[in-house]
Formats: structure tokens, C-alpha cells, sequence
């Protein structure tokens, strides 16, 4: 399953492609809360087909009215990109299911230029980074490839998104914690990779949709061509396999490098590292070990649903506290239990 903005580019690239009308709308600015982050995208058929989303649902609903000649809409002829504003007063808010008074800018574009999508597209696929400008004066769209994510920005006149290849998770070890960690990264939009030169485990490997890679985990890492869209988990308990993909995976780009592990063991392998691979303290800052959020997880499913809420919050930049971690949160739990006070986990 790709990523939301993939999907909605090549969908509104392939309708076009048909002969289709098309209107490409964008979260531009919101203010107070809105069910959306500015830089979603839906992508809206002549006929009211949807993909994407910039809305729970009733501002989807009310587009498909506005536009599309099955509901006796104005349709989608063309001409300059047009911003239109959703819930600027308490009624329309409601109406729209904007919670807290939440008012959203969306930017429509009216059949977006088929030529400019394909060679969106296809730098993306090629794996490249790039910011697309639109200039809503005079509907003109530039792409200029980046090695730097700059953040969404729209002053009213131009408007910046800067778009990325899908997000890709690859994973060391083919236990039955990572058949639940890659079926919860894929319905989230990663293309998910297996690494595990074990054959009593790769040929067991039962999830579709991801792709095995044979070799061993340094070697896969090294050719893997890692970027800052990439995660690293290594899950095989097996320090020959986890640490040397480590190793490797520590001196590239990855947004998120993890092992599995106890405490004991997470502190043992940063001991290994350090030792017999001449890494440091400082040099280990990126690997995270216990890894997860603290739930009181114990199987394998609630361990993955624990990994991938720390793989989502550090891609979307949030920060946890320390208690959050499931090291520092275990250690909360001991440290009450010791003096006798109860703790929800």
C-alpha cells in the first residue's frame, strides 16, 4: 500500500490521462484545530470519484456538489487555481464537522497539467525529493528537486509542497513480531522490506506485499540505498545478524534505527558496539533500544502496535517524553512497585 499522496498524484494523473476532469485540492492553511494537516490532498473526478482527503468527510461532500456534474455542480472547465475557506463561523464549522471552531484554506486546481504530474511522478518514483511551486496567478507549477524537506508554505499567492518518495521500512529478522510490525507499516503507507538469511525463517514469511531480500542484514543495509525516508528495525534476537545491519544502518540518513531487546540486552549490545566496533556514546545517540512506546505490551502483536506508534511519532516530529519509552516507562513501573504505589500501565 503506498503512500496517501502518491495515490492521490497518480490517480489524478492517470484520470487525466483518460481524458477526465479533474480537480486537485490542497490544505493550505488551517487555524485552531482541523481534521487534516495543511499539504493533504484529495483528488476529485468529474463524475464524483474521490482519493485522498482534506476532511472528515462533509467538506469532501460538499466539493462533489460544488464541481461535478452528477450533482448538477459547476464542473471542472479549467482556468487559475481558486482558495476556498471552510468554517469561518461557529454554524459552518459544525456543518462541516470542524471540531473547536477549526476553519481550513483549501487551494483547488482545475485540471492540473498532466505533463507536470508525470514528471512529478516520476522523480518520485526514481526516489528523489522535490518541492513543487505553485503560482496561483497564473497557474504556473515549477518542481525542483531538493535534497532538504522544507516545510508546506502558501502566502496566499504561491503555494510550496515539498514531496517525497514513499516512507520505506526495512526489517531484520522474519519472526512473527515483524509479520505484525509489517502488516501495521503497510496499511500506514511504507513499502515494507524482510531481511533474514535464515531459511526456517524466510520461506515461513506469510504477508504479502513485502519484499524478501537475500543476503546478509550488512550487506542488504549497504545496498538498500537508505535515505531520510527509511527505517531500520532489527528484530532477529540474534546479535550476529542484528548488529553488524546496525552498524551499517548507524552511519546513514535513516529517520529511525532500532533493535529490539530488553534493557539488559539493548545496554549489552551498545557495550558490543562500543568494544569490538569502536563506536561511542555519541555515536549511538540514533539507535533506539528498548524500542517502542510504553504500553505494557507482552505479545507480539501489542509490542508491534508499541513499535509503530514510535516509527509514526518521530516521522511526524513528535517528541516523547522519556516516560513514554518503554526502558524509561518499565523503570517507572519498577521504581513504584518498589515503593509500593500502583501504576496504570
Amino acid at each position: 500500500m503506498e503512500s496517501i499522496d502518491l495515490l492521490v498524484l497518480r490517480t489524478a494523473r492517470d484520470w487525466l490521462a483518460a481524458g477526465e476532469r479533474v480537480l486537485l485540492a490542497t490544505v493550505a492553511r488551517t487555524w485552531g484545530s482541523s481534521p487534516r494537516p495543511v499539504g493533504s490532498m484529495m483528488a476529485l473526478r468529474n463524475d464524483g470519484r474521490v482519493v485522498g482527503s482534506v476532511s472528515g468527510g462533509c467538506i469532501e461532500d460538499d466539493l462533489i456538489h460544488r464541481y461535478t456534474s452528477a450533482h448538477g455542480g459547476l464542473g471542472m472547465q479549467g482556468g487559475l487555481p481558486e482558495v476556498v475557506r471552510y468554517g469561518v463561523s461557529a454554524d459552518e464549522a459544525h456543518r462541516f464537522g470542524l471540531p473547536c471552531g477549526g476553519t481550513l484554506e483549501l487551494v483547488l486546481e482545475f485540471n492540473p497539467s498532466w505533463h507536470s504530474l508525470e514528471q512529478l511522478l516520476y522523480a518520485l518514483d526514481a526516489g528523489q525529493l522535490v518541492q513543487r511551486r505553485l503560482t496561483l496567478t497564473n497557474n504556473q507549477v515549477t518542481l525542483n528537486p531538493t535534497t532538504t524537506p522544507q516545510a508546506f508554505s502558501f502566502d496566499g499567492q504561491r503555494m510550496l509542497n515539498t514531496l517525497g518518495p514513499g516512507y520505506r521500512m526495512l526489517l531484520i529478522g522474519a519472526g512473527a513480531l515483524a509479520e505484525y510490525l509489517a502488516t501495521m507499516a503497510l496499511f500506514n503507507g511504507f513499502k515494507v522490506s524482510i531481511c533474514d538469511p535464515r531459511p526456517e525463517y524466510i520461506e515461513a514469511w506469510a504477508i504479502n506485499g513485502v519484499e524478501p531480500l537475500i543476503g546478509m542484514p550488512d550487506d542488504v543495509v549497504r545496498d538498500y540505498a537508505v535515505d531520510q525516508r527509511t527505517c531500520i528495525i532489527a528484530l532477529s534476537h540474534d546479535p550476529k545478524l542484528d548488529d553488524l545491519a546496525l552498524l551499517e544502518a548507524l552511519h546513514g540518513p535513516a529517520f529511525y534505527i532500532g533493535a529490539i531487546g530488553s534493557r539488559r540486552n539493548s545496554q549489552l549490545r551498545r557495550e558490543r558496539l562500543i568494544e569490538h566496533f569502536g563506536e561511542t556514546q555519541e555515536s549511538l545517540q540514533r539507535l533506539r533500544g528498548p524500542i517502542g512506546i510504553f504500553i505494557g505490551s507482552k505479545t507480539p502483536a501489542e509490542i508491534a502496535v508499541s513499535v509503530m506508534a514510535q516509527v509514526l511519532a518521530v516521522r511526524n516530529g513528535v517528541g516523547l517524553g522519556g516516560e513514554m519509552t518503554v526502558g524509561e516507562g518499565k523503570g517507572v513501573v519498577e521504581a513504584c512497585a518498589h515503593r509500593g504505589l500502583a501504576v496504570d500501565a
